[in-house]
């Protein structure tokens, strides 16, 4: 049965295959876009995604494409689904095509991914009225082994989504629950940032696994990189993440218990907890430093939450030694280079300019 929102998914790799196959499977009209001719090429040459794991199915997109503008055009729904470190390129891209009363959808945002995208539109001249919503994570545990074919692992009980301005929050849950109703509502977009969880389960594991990643040997990622001694650290600096979100009045989930409402993964520690979970079970570790789980995870997730943690006059010791240390091992300048205050266009306002633009998406003059 056909639904009735157009998405355009932007970006092919493994989450951006996986919605496209799975949305279409739905009943919904989809349009892909990727920016490598390969994949393109490849999913038309077959027509369609072949889906497997928890969804089975040929999902069969509308248009699979290399043009953006022809993505974008039309739809309601522009979900971005790329790695974080390329928002700010597919901001810019996007500004030309984009038209009043569309939803911007970054799924997953990383931390004020939807504050970094806005603030790109802005510098771009971009005049088209669109609200910009973020997701806290991104909805399935999937892989995508070569062009054409999603493998969905699991797909996630809990996700949280808000809006800028956020009194758009409505009008985004509901396109979102359209397909998928387990998605529930943030107050703003503060809370689906503090709500990144690969802030908190990839940089500190990755950095103190180093001489595993440096080694000859397969490893798994979360069943053996995070012992009980990483993985109580990890806990440790997630609490600066709680503390950081009861000074903007919001309940954060700890790490440990969001497991239990993602994934069912109910233990007394996060080592455990991540053993519980199945869709985990075969996600290998990685054969070099220099992987998102680093160069994403800490300018997009550690840096924004210790730029927070300044506005509010927190410290985030724990997350500022792990980013100094990622910084220092991989000789990059995260501290400049990532999400500031600056880079996101906020640097300067105080709690009540900062929540204003929150929730109206409007700087105060």
């Amino acid at each position: 049965m056909s639904k009735s929102t157009v998405w355009a998914i932007i970006g092919g790799g493994n989450g951006g295959q996986s919605l496209a196959g799975h949305l279409s499977i739905m009943g919904f009209r989809v349009r892909l876009y990727d920016v490598f001719p390969a994949t393109v090429e490849a999913i038309n040459a077959q027509g369609g995604i072949i889906v497997d794991g928890v969804v089975e199915g040929f999902g069969k997109p509308e248009l699979v494409t290399t043009d953006i503008g022809a993505a974008i055009r039309g739809a309601d729904a522009v979900m971005v689904v790329a790695p974080a470190t390329a928002h700010k390129a597919i901001a810019r891209n996007c500004a030309p095509h984009l038209a009043d009363g569309q939803i911007v959808i970054i799924h997953p945002g990383a931390t004020c991914g939807a504050l970094e995208f806005r603030h790109v539109l802005d510098q771009t001249g971009c005049t088209a009225k669109v609200a910009i919503a973020e997701t806290n994570s991104l909805i399935y545990a999937c892989r995508s082994p070569k062009p054409g074919h999603a493998s969905i692992l699991g797909i996630k009980d809990d996700l949280v989504v808000a809006t800028l301005p956020s009194r758009e929050n409505a009008r985004a849950l509901a396109m979102l629950q359209e397909a998928f109703p387990q998605i529930v509502g943030g107050r703003n977009v503060i809370e689906t940032s503090l709500g990144n969880a690969n802030a908190i389960m990839h940089p500190t594991p990755t950095l103190l696994n180093t001489s595993l990643i440096e080694s000859r040997h397969d490893w798994l990622y979360y069943w053996e990189g995070i012992t009980p001694t990483i993985g109580a650290f990890t806990e440790e600096l997630d609490k600066e993440r709680v503390e950081l979100g009861k000074s903007f009045g919001i309940d954060i989930t700890p790490i440990r218990q969001w497991y239990a409402k993602a994934y069912g993964a109910k233990a007394d520690t996060l080592s455990e907890a991540v053993r519980l979970n199945p869709a985990y079970e075969k996600i290998k570790g990685q054969k070099d430093l220099r992987t998102r789980y680093l160069l994403e995870d800490i300018p997009t997730g550690l840096i924004p939450m210790i730029e927070l943690g300044d506005m509010m006059g927190l410290p985030m010791e724990r997350r500022w030694l792990v980013a100094k240390l990622g910084a220092m091992i991989l000789g990059e300048d995260f501290f400049n280079s990532g999400r500031t205050l600056a880079n996101l266009g906020i640097e300067g306002m105080d709690r009540e300019q900062f929540e204003h633009y929150l929730e109206t998406g409007e700087k105060a003059a």
